[in-house]
C-alpha cells in the first residue's frame, strides 16, 4: 500500500503540471486587444491640446 502511495504523487505531479501547461498556453488575444485599445485612448487624450495652451 505504501508503494501504490508513492506511484500516486508523481501522477498527481504529472497532473498538475498538464492543468497548469493547458493554463499558461491559454489564447489571451481579447485581452491584449482591449488592453492595446485603451493605450490608444490614453495616447489620443495626451495629445489632445490643452484649453489654455500653456505648459503646466
Amino acid at each position: 500500500m505504501a508503494a501504490l502511495a508513492w506511484l500516486l504523487i508523481p501522477l498527481f505531479a504529472a497532473i498538475g503540471a498538464a492543468i497548469w501547461g493547458g493554463w499558461a498556453s491559454r489564447d489571451r488575444t481579447t485581452e491584449d486587444v482591449a488592453e492595446l485599445a485603451g493605450y490608444a485612448r490614453f495616447r489620443d487624450a495626451m495629445e489632445k491640446s490643452r484649453p489654455g495652451g500653456g505648459v503646466v
